[in-house]
């Protein structure tokens, strides 16, 4: 997905720089609604974007507001981790349609278990089963994010980067899990790059 490479871009940009970007806060639960909030609203709740761009997805033009955070004091997920986080809000026509939060801090990981990506069974799976297997999403979507344009879907992400400035890897996997108006899995969409 063009959305998470770029994302992938501006954490590695941030990382690289040991303690970079403005820590933030993921915004509380109803703070923005997809559907209804604006591009205005996102700035209001965040403040300005570290960086904002444009990605193509189900052949519509969504514009990307994105924020992150590294620190190499911070407590890592993981051992050998460089700790951060970075949140990016899509707007189509002003209006938001999606929502990712992706963190290797110890504090508010999102890290997923990508081997129960195959329990996933379209027309079958409900919601709640959805995050009784895979836990709290880290973020949400609707069209044009997603292909239906009635319905909704959540997203899962996580990204870390390893090693130095020298011999930086990184790693990340995206899974965004459609469904219909039962809240019925009605398609499901995983990638990974790198090695952990």
């Amino acid at each position: 997905m063009k959305k998470t490479i770029l994302t992938l871009s501006l954490l590695a940009a941030t990382m690289l720089s040991g303690c970079a970007g403005t820590n933030f806060k993921r915004p509380d639960a109803g703070a923005l609604t997809l559907g209804q909030s604006t591009a205005a609203d996102v700035a209001r709740v965040m403040g300005e974007p570290q960086q904002s761009g444009e990605a193509m997805k189900n052949d519509q033009t969504i514009k990307l507001a994105r924020y992150a955070y590294a620190s190499t004091s911070g407590a890592a997920r993981y051992p050998g981790v460089t700790p951060a986080r970075a949140m990016v809000f899509s707007t189509f026509k002003d209006v938001l349609v999606g929502e990712e939060f992706n963190s290797s801090f110890a504090e508010d990981a999102t890290d997923f278990d990508e081997g129960k990506v195959s329990a996933l069974r379209k027309g079958a799976t409900t919601r709640s089963e959805v995050i009784a297997l895979l836990g709290k999403p880290s973020g949400e979507a609707i069209y044009p994010i997603i292909k239906s344009k009635t319905g909704k879907g959540v997203v899962y992400a996580y990204t870390h980067v390893t090693g130095t400035v020298f011999n930086m890897k990184l790693y990340s996997k995206l899974l965004v899990v459609s469904f219909d108006e039962r809240d019925v899995v009605s398609d499901v969409e995983y990638s990974s790059s790198g090695s952990k």
